[in-house]
Parts: C-alpha cells; structure tokens; sequence
C-alpha cells in the first residue's frame, strides 16, 4: 500500500520542527519495513528552507496544497499525531474511503512486490 504519513510539522522553534521532521522519517521507514510505500510530507521541509533562503513566500496553505494531491493518491494514511493539518489530512483521508491507522502495529506486514529497481539491479550485477 502507497500509506500517506500525517502528523505536526510546525513548531515554535526550528528544533521542534526538526524533531517533527525525524519523527514523521522514523515512521515512513518502519512503513517502508513493513512492506510499503510510505508517502512523508514532512520531507518538504528542505524546500521550505531554500524557500526562505530564496525568499520565495511559501505559507501554511501553499504547503497543504502540495500535500494534498498526495492524500488521494496514497491508498492509506497513518496518523502520527494530531495537528490542524493533520487532521484536515485525516478528514479527507475518511471521505475518500482511505483506510486509516492511528498505530504502526495496525499495519500488517507485506511482501513487497519486486519493482523495476530491482530487475535493474539484478540485469546489472
């Protein structure tokens, strides 16, 4: 399953917004252990520094707006922790149908299918 991770990215200091960022990591690769594709929003938080860098004005809703395609796309969301975003992910998550999983012990265990990566490395070696 292609599973949406949702949980806080912002933070009152840059070391909040990291933690929320390792956080958000942390889950997407015990996802990505269990046999799925996790999708991690949190790893815009890169352009967001060049943004600011660059000052490119990118806000709250600009975010939420490159996330949201994502949501539909994915076949479930994990929700890590509750936060406005979060939640808005989660509300539309339900409406579409998604399944939803508020633990990483609700997501079963798979065995990935093989992708092209892999032929590639296998016609390569």
């Amino acid at each position: 399953m292609k599973i949406y991770v949702a949980g806080p990215y912002t933070g009152s200091t840059l070391e909040e917004i990291e933690e929320n960022v390792r956080k958000a990591m942390e889950a997407g690769l015990r996802i990505w252990k269990k046999g799925h594709f996790p999708y991690i929003p949190h790893l815009t938080h890169l352009p967001d520094i060049l943004a600011r860098d660059l000052k490119i004005e990118m806000d709250w809703v600009d975010y939420m707006n490159w996330h949201a395609p994502w949501v539909d796309h994915c076949d479930a969301l994990f929700l890590l922790a509750e936060s406005k975003g979060a939640l808005l992910e989660y509300n539309r998550a339900k409406e579409e149908g998604k399944i939803v999983f508020r633990t990483l012990e609700e997501i079963p265990i798979v065995e990935r299918a093989l992708t092209w990566a892999h032929e590639f490395v296998s016609d390569n070696a």
